[in-house]
């Protein structure tokens, strides 16, 4: 094998730089911008918006990029392949990832398309308005996966789904993760998403997945159906570890016919970017860790509630600290 080092937890995703800016709902009617979810828009409407921004704070992003910074925050040794153009927002990308600690083993490519970059707009009620523009980072294929495969956990994102190369990219690697003796995991990312490729997204979840993350209308979406417990259940025949976020209420983990869950203190959002990226984190953090699965889904609900508390989308203070403080560690 061609890894000099075996990387607890490598992630694949869409390398997106988040620019974040205040944005008041007037400003969102005027800008015709749909509160409180995720559009994708095209390369002039990304230049209008980002010229329109205020008090700009740039930030590496990206779902599963979000989820491995985290991971490496606590201490794991992380990875994370994605894919940016050799311009400026690109090299801040892979700079900022390498100075906390995430090995970016791709570097910034020679190619046609920008790096990707999402506008986000944070109302004053905390809701984010995100407007994504989908550059290089969206056409990740197997070409663009180095070999750093090994024993520990592969992340994989939903939304590169979207593309047929992402399709074959997540197989061959999930693969190629097995062979080296590790485990893969993806993130649904998106129920539109989980609508759009629901026959392939069963299929890798059945047959190259061994942990599968989603939230309620995830799940529903996927399984077709508005019982939750049935969906769970569909997915828990099919992989081994199924784990589940309720937005306010209690999380549920489901492996086989055991269910695991942990509470949740109910927080008001400051900013709700990373939430679902943060829980990630932390949960996979325990399990790459060996922890139960009710441990380590509290860990993920402690890195969310601490995350949606501040503007950004990654933790400011120790989860070490905070998993200490709750007698997890």
């Amino acid at each position: 094998m061609s890894n000099a080092k075996n990387y607890d937890v490598i992630g694949i995703g869409n390398a997106i730089v988040d620019v974040i800016s205040p944005g008041s709902d007037t400003f969102l009617d005027q800008m015709g911008i749909t509160k409180g979810i995720m559009q994708l828009i095209e390369r002039e409407r990304a230049e209008l918006l980002y010229a329109s921004m205020e008090r700009r704070v740039e930030a590496p992003g990206g779902s599963v990029g979000n989820t491995i910074a985290g991971i490496g925050e606590l201490g794991l040794q992380t990875a994370f392949i994605g894919k940016v153009k050799d311009d400026a927002l690109g090299s801040f990308y892979a700079d900022a990832l390498r100075k906390a600690g995430t090995a970016f083993p791709l570097p910034p490519q020679n190619v046609e398309l920008p790096t990707s970059r999402s506008m986000i707009f944070v109302s004053p009620d905390g809701e984010r308005s995100m407007n994504t523009y989908l550059g290089a980072g969206a056409d990740i294929s197997s070409v663009d996966v180095p070999d750093v495969f090994g024993t520990g956990l592969l992340f994989l994102e939903g939304y590169l789904f979207d593309k047929d190369e992402g399709k074959t990219a997540f197989s061959e690697a999930a693969a190629k993760m097995k062979a080296a003796g590790g485990r893969s995991v993806i993130t649904i990312s998106d129920p539109f998403c989980a609508e759009r490729h629901r026959t392939d997204f069963k299929r890798l979840i059945a047959d190259d997945m061994d942990i599968a993350i989603g939230n309620a209308a995830e799940w529903m979406t996927l399984y077709e159906t508005d019982d939750l417990d049935k969906a769970l259940h569909m997915a828990a025949e099919v992989c081994d570890i199924v784990a589940c976020t309720r937005s306010g209420d209690a999380v549920w983990v489901q492996q086989g016919a055991q269910r695991f869950t942990a509470d949740v203190t109910a927080v008001t959002p400051l900013d709700a970017t990373g939430a679902g990226d943060q829980f990630a984190a932390g949960f996979l953090y325990g399990v790459s860790t060996g922890r139960s699965l009710d441990i380590a889904a509290q860990m993920g609900v402690l890195c969310a509630a601490e995350v949606i508390a501040h503007i950004g989308p990654r933790p400011e203070i120790s989860m070490a600290k905070v998993f200490s403080e709750h007698g997890l560690i």
